[in-house]
């Protein structure tokens, strides 16, 4: 029912999915590159350019709180599924687990030799996903903030992830145009899909 975007004017908008019309304009100080919506709705968090992460009341357009504790700026925001934990992740390579009550950092994730573009829970939300400019997918415990694998992508760094309904299969894109599906138990690569237009397009 509702759709969140950002833009470089610095100003983040919620937007009716079904009139198409924007029923809140939130105003950032700084470039947001990521934004994430609770699974209820009523938590917008965004990942901006001043190495700070905010989360901001979906009601009222107010900033409930900012969470610090990154040294660059942030690429990636994103809500476990029962809504109680926020990771973030971005430039100085590592991954920040929030408690979002009290805006606590519970666990700072490292072990990527680059920035981390992407992060995404698992279905369960037992599982956190990491991808990297370093060309790798790293798969972390939540709770024990553990590194349980870490799958080789292709030749070019991870830029996205994403986490199937079934809890089972991960996707991950990468800069040179590739989609791979990977078992999650397994960390087996199950397929690889390529677009050489959006390659060609991107040279």
């Amino acid at each position: 029912r509702m759709l969140a975007s950002s833009d470089n004017a610095h100003t983040l908008r919620l937007w009716d999915v079904q009139t198409g019309e924007c029923f809140k304009v939130l105003s950032d100080n700084c470039r947001a590159w990521s934004i994430a919506l609770s699974p209820d709705g009523a938590i917008l968090a965004s990942g901006s350019d001043d190495k700070l992460v905010r989360l901001w009341d979906v009601g009222s357009g107010e900033c409930l709180k900012t969470l610090s504790g990154h040294t660059s700026l942030l690429f990636s925001v994103a809500f476990s599924p029962d809504g109680n934990i926020l990771a973030s992740s971005g430039d100085d390579r590592l991954i920040k687990l929030w408690d979002i009550r009290s805006g606590e950092c519970l666990k700072t994730l490292q072990g990527h030799g680059s920035l981390v573009w992407s992060v995404r829970f698992s279905l369960d939300g037992r599982i956190l996903v990491s991808g990297s400019h370093d060309k790798t997918i790293k798969l972390w415990d939540v709770r024990s903030g553990e590194c349980l694998k870490t799958l080789q992508g292709d030749s070019s760094e991870v830029w996205a992830i994403a986490t199937a309904p079934d809890g089972r299969t991960l996707a991950s894109g990468s800069a040179d145009g590739a989609i791979a599906l990977w078992e999650i138990e397994t960390g087996e690569r199950v397929r690889t899909m390529r677009s050489p237009r959006l390659y060609e397009g991107m040279n």
